[in-house]
């Protein structure tokens, strides 16, 4: 099977953002699969908060290396020699033996879907208009936010019925056939004799990943990139369900519904904010103030004992949440072209290695809640609100970029 030469550019970003989309599935299987791997394998709260948090240290990591990969050998080929990892990664945790077999599963699914999204934001930015980039990126957010709905109902039912390794293998069923898929339709347009030029070498590439810090404005940027989207993950992948179980007896299946009205909602809020986007002056301030008003709902949240009104609070962050599409927007506005790509994997890096440490932290902070006699989720929150809180308030008193001030 030889990859086609002629589909048109937004079939080929549709084939690339099936892989994002398991990548999504993947970082919010925990949610679905937290009481079966506690049963399973006793694990504590810590465990629990280490293994959601190892798929987004190793992606995260990982990161850097695929960013590079991604400007020397392209896109597709990056895609396709990373995602059989994710692959291995999901069969090793559906057979795992033991935890230790589960966590390294965690680490190769993380690898494996490292440039799923980086890889669909530049192919974008390459072969898209400038001027749309806003909304083609929410749009493949919002296709993305397919895989958030396979981990709501959809596995919630398989789960209770099979067992949460069951869960793992259709997971790794399905990223055979979005290898299949990306091998067979995607390619990437020749670059005219103007973009062409000799690919960096990877000690090069390293010196200008870490150029970027040497730029005021990186530093909020990694900031706020290392909360925002990890604080939503964070309830979203992998404290909804025993929050929900636990607080307010839902079961598995209550628990799966909320996460895909969730997911349903993730489908659509990128692509809107997208839209709404402000321009360069005011999307900052957009995004500082959204990120204010999450952190006031976590808070609530907190102190909220009754089951309506808290899934009510997880339906408005929802609706919330599409504003991340205008962070990747500020951090492509905020440099070079020359400087776009490592920029962009840069910005997903720090996001990643912030749901990494943002889960480990909070699993840190229920089990220490616990020993206290408090009740662990009200712990869990309220460092959730705070860290986004202090994240905000950085991101708000760090210069911009140059590149924004009014001409």
């Amino acid at each position: 099977m030889k990859p086609s030469r002629t589909q048109p550019l937004w079939v080929m970003l549709i084939t690339l953002l099936s892989g994002f989309a398991l990548s999504q599935a993947y970082r919010t299987v925990t949610a679905i699969v937290a009481q079966g791997l506690q049963a399973d394998f006793g694990l504590p709260a810590t465990s629990l908060g280490t293994f959601a948090g190892l798929f987004g240290l190793s992606f995260g990591v990982a990161q850097l290396l695929m960013g590079i990969a991604l400007d020397r050998y392209g896109l597709r080929r990056t895609v396709l020699w990373a995602a059989p990892l994710s692959v291995a990664g999901a069969a090793l945790s559906a057979l795992a033996p033991s935890q230790g077999w589960l966590m390294a599963g965690q680490v190769l699914i993380g690898i494996g879907c490292s440039p799923a999204f980086v890889a669909c934001t530049l192919f974008i930015a390459r072969y898209f208009p400038a001027d749309r980039f806003a909304f083609f990126s929410g749009m493949s957010l919002g296709v993305g936010g397919l895989g958030l709905l396979f981990t709501g109902t959809p596995l919630a039912w398989l789960v209770q019925h099979w067992g949460w390794r069951a869960g793992f293998g259709l997971l790794a069923a399905m990223s055979v056939l979005s290898w299949l898929l990306i091998y067979a339709v995607v390619h990437e347009p020749a670059a005219t004799a103007a973009e062409h030029r000799p690919a960096s070498s990877w000690g090069e590439a390293l010196a200008g990943m870490g150029q970027l810090f040497t730029l005021r404005h990186t530093w909020g940027i990694v900031i706020l990139g290392m909360s925002c989207y990890a604080a939503f993950l964070s309830l979203r992948g992998l404290w909804l369900g025993p929050l929900l179980m636990d607080r307010f007896g839902f079961s598995l299946v209550d628990s799966g519904n909320v996460a895909l009205a969730l997911s349903l909602i993730s489908l659509f809020t990128p692509a809107a904010f997208g839209r709404m986007d402000p321009g360069p002056q005011r999307r900052r301030a957009w995004v500082a103030n959204a990120s204010l008003l999450m952190a006031a709902l976590f808070a609530t949240m907190a102190f909220v004992h009754h089951a309506g009104a808290t899934v009510a609070l997880m339906i408005l962050m929802g609706l919330l949440s599409g504003y991340g599409v205008l962070q990747y927007t500020d951090v492509r506005s905020s440099y070079p072209p020359a400087l776009t790509g490592r920029a962009l994997s840069l910005y997903t890096m720090a996001m990643f290695l912030g749901v990494a440490f943002m889960q480990s932290l909070t699993g840190a902070v229920a089990a220490w809640a616990q020993g206290q006699g408090l009740e662990p989720y009200r712990a869990v929150l309220l460092a959730i609100a705070g860290w986004l809180s202090l994240a905000s308030l950085a991101f708000r008193l760090l210069p911009a970029s140059p590149l924004l001030r009014p001409q």
